[in-house]
């Protein structure tokens, strides 16, 4: 059995080069690879095309990289908490594709299943169809989405063993295991990291077979979003 642990960060990510484009599991600041992205500011690369769902905030995440101004696009579905990404969007400094979640997810999907392309009712009759081919199934006019292509997905699991299976927690789930489908080089950073044969291989969500290069990261710091509490009953 093929042992694919890395031992930092910095080896995990040492071969993306200027112009990668990249995915980046997670959602909100949940299941993000906190440790890639440290590894990628502190390595400078730039240039970058990244996917994912959300830019992270200004002081963190994808929010790092803005900051040293290493993306060059962002292709997301949601980027309504990061004013850095606000202010390089409205100064033309940063190219946006915002894309319906649905339609991210299902093209990180379609990636990871080899297939080109997938239909779509989302978006048909707005400004996201515009220049894009539109078929007529049934009576139902759909929008034609060319699954992505990234150089590399990184994604961040609760628990992996040597041979790269995934468990992903809670919401954790949502964008990292397509994603982790469909990148030609997979990056898996675990909080804890086990023998093969250790997992259950009926809890397992990613198998081994699509994860290149695993690690286990540290200091997460796991921050929350939206922090809301009701009032005390006195």
């Amino acid at each position: 059995m093929i042992n694919k642990v890395v031992g930092s960060a910095e080896e995990a990510i040492s071969d993306i080069r200027d112009g990668s484009t990249l995915m980046l599991g997670g959602f909100g600041l949940c299941g993000i690879p906190e440790n890639c992205i440290a590894a990628l500011v502190k390595k400078g690369v730039k240039e970058l095309t990244c996917i994912a769902n959300n830019a992270g905030v200004d002081d963190f995440g994808i929010g790092l990289m803005l900051q040293t101004r290493q993306v060059k696009k962002m292709i997301s579905s949601y980027v309504g908490e990061n004013a850095e990404f606000e202010r390089q969007l409205l100064s033309g400094e940063l190219e946006v594709e915002l894309i319906p979640q649905g339609t991210l997810a299902t093209r990180c999907l379609a990636a990871g299943y080899g297939m080109p392309a997938i239909f779509t009712p989302a978006g048909v009759g707005t400004e996201i169809a515009e220049g894009k081919e539109v078929r007529n199934f049934n009576g139902k006019d759909y929008l034609m989405e060319y699954a992505f292509e990234a150089d590399f997905a990184l994604v961040k699991a609760w628990k992996g063993d040597t041979a790269g299976n995934l468990i992903f927690r809670s919401t954790s789930r949502n964008f990292n295991p397509v994603m982790a489908m469909a990148g030609k080089v997979t990056i898996a950073e675990v909080e804890e990291l086990v023998e093969a044969g250790a997992l259950d291989p009926d809890q397992i969500h990613t198998p081994g077979v699509y994860v290149h290069r695993i690690f286990k990261g540290n200091n997460y710091e796991k921050r929350i979003e939206q922090r809301t509490v009701r009032s005390r009953i006195s």
